[in-house]
């Protein structure tokens, strides 16, 4: 007999005042910034670091928040490859997003999957690729001996 195993689904509500909180833009910028305080436009931002936070929430508040157009721009390293990239103020807003939608959707996430997720970089996709690896060598092999002992 085979049971469907059914998860119910958590309700969440009030995600946007989460999202467009002015504590979760400060987190936000904060990791926005990271490995980047030596940039001007980090520096431009930092300005007028209150009221830049401010405009951004109040847009956000008021649902007036528009993305700006992306600079597009091509990166040979090693190969060719076009690139799109966001002013700083809408990667704080993805930031912003991210910091309430992360824990609520990486739950429902596959363990074994690792593209763009905390803890799951490149040494565990590999560490679970040996294991599968491994797993199906042993699978494999036992077949092989199963048919070559009994006929």
């Amino acid at each position: 007999m085979t049971y469907l195993l059914v998860r119910k689904m958590k309700s969440h509500k009030n995600l946007y005042d989460k999202i467009s909180s002015l504590s979760n833009l400060i987190i936000a910028y904060k990791k926005a910034r990271k490995g980047k305080t030596k940039k001007d436009y980090v520096k431009d931002f930092e300005k007028n670091l209150a009221y830049n936070l401010k405009i951004l929430h109040d847009e956000l508040k008021n649902q007036t928040y528009t993305p700006r157009q992306l600079k597009t721009f091509i990166l040979r390293d090693p190969k060719t490859r076009k690139i799109s990239k966001s002013i700083f103020r809408d990667r704080i807003v993805h930031h912003a997003l991210c910091n309430i939608l992360e824990p609520i959707f990486d739950k429902t996430f596959i363990y074994d999957s690792c593209a763009n997720r905390k803890s799951k970089g490149t040494l565990f996709a590999l560490n679970i690729f040996e294991k599968f690896q491994k797993k199906s060598t042993d699978n494999f092999s036992k077949k092989v001996t199963e048919r070559f002992f009994l006929g």
